[in-house]
């Protein structure tokens, strides 16, 4: 079972941020992203997408709700992939989609979510 603690806190680190982030800098653009919120968006997405892959489930679209949200919308995203990978052995493998990376031991998924945490928040901030 791989510790999934870094990925929750740094998850609700970056959730926080753009939970507190006024308006303006929210829909402010960032390299390769029309705005920050669209940014946090696409990794609510990703981490979505790993979540439910770990799951064993079918990966659907994570929904844009609005800039307003996407603060919680990451934490949500990042709590469940954080809970998937848990009950899961570190070298379980993880049927991403290809977009994704393909598929990849549990363990391989939190670093990737982990490094795309810190991308975002790099980006972001």
């Amino acid at each position: 079972m791989p510790e999934t603690a870094p990925l929750v806190e740094a998850v609700d680190s970056l959730a926080d941020r753009f939970r507190s982030m006024p308006q303006s800098r929210l829909l402010g653009a960032v390299p390769g992203h029309p705005s920050r919120a669209v940014a946090a968006l696409a990794l609510a997405r990703w981490l979505a997408a790993a979540a439910q892959s770990a799951e064993g489930g079918p990966v659907r679209e994570f929904p844009d709700a609005g800039a307003f949200v996407v603060g919680d919308q990451l934490a949500v995203a990042g709590h469940d992939l954080a809970a998937a990978l848990a009950a899961l052995p570190a070298e379980a493998p993880v049927p991403l989609p290809e977009p994704l990376g393909g598929p990849a031991p549990a363990a391989t998924v939190l670093t990737a979510a982990l490094a795309e945490v810190a991308a975002t928040t790099t980006l972001c901030t």
